[in-house]
């Protein structure tokens, strides 16, 4: 089996979608998923804040098809539609493979480990948050320490915002 984390993201209707789209994951082996958190937008001045949550899932799939039938369907299912011309466009939801095993690949065009755990808090924490101690294949450091420095050296407009309010998974 392979373990899979996803982030996942979104800016249109997050309250509803994230939530949906995290629903949709328990039918593909979803074994955790972290907060929500609320985050600015990066890399563009969209006013749109995100919601954002890193999930685990245990699949039998390869790294294509988990892209293809678990994240693109998802999308798909919930209205996602992609601007070729803006990258940044609000989007219902954004499924990303975040980290496959202990593995550096390219999946359909997309590098993973997913490099924006290194570089944003939006990536990194809820990724610590369900596997501090899990080390990154490509850095060493443990999801833990790349949250903390990233806490450490970041502005506080770029933090994420815990949004207890949003319920991804059932409590007990």
């Amino acid at each position: 089996m392979n373990r899979v984390y996803l982030l996942l993201g979104s800016n249109l209707e997050p309250e509803r979608n994230l939530p949906a789209a995290v629903g949709r994951l328990r039918g593909h082996g979803l074994i955790a998923v972290s907060s929500a958190y609320e985050t600015p937008p990066v890399g563009t001045e969209h006013p749109a804040v995100f919601l954002n949550a890193a999930a685990l899932i245990e699949t039998s799939l390869g790294p294509e098809a988990v892209k293809r039938e678990v994240c693109h369907h998802i999308e798909t299912s919930l209205g996602r539609v992609r601007d070729p011309d803006d990258k940044f466009a609000s989007r219902t939801i954004d499924l990303d493979i975040a980290l496959w095993n202990d593995e550096i690949l390219i999946v359909l065009g997309s590098v993973v480990p997913d490099p924006d755990i290194l570089r944003h808090l939006h990536a990194a924490r809820p990724l610590a948050d369900l596997a501090p101690n899990l080390l990154h294949p490509g850095d060493g450091r443990t999801l833990g320490a790349i949250a903390g420095a990233l806490e450490s050296a970041g502005e506080s407009r770029h933090f994420p915002r815990p949004r207890p309010d949003v319920i991804l998974a059932a409590r007990s």
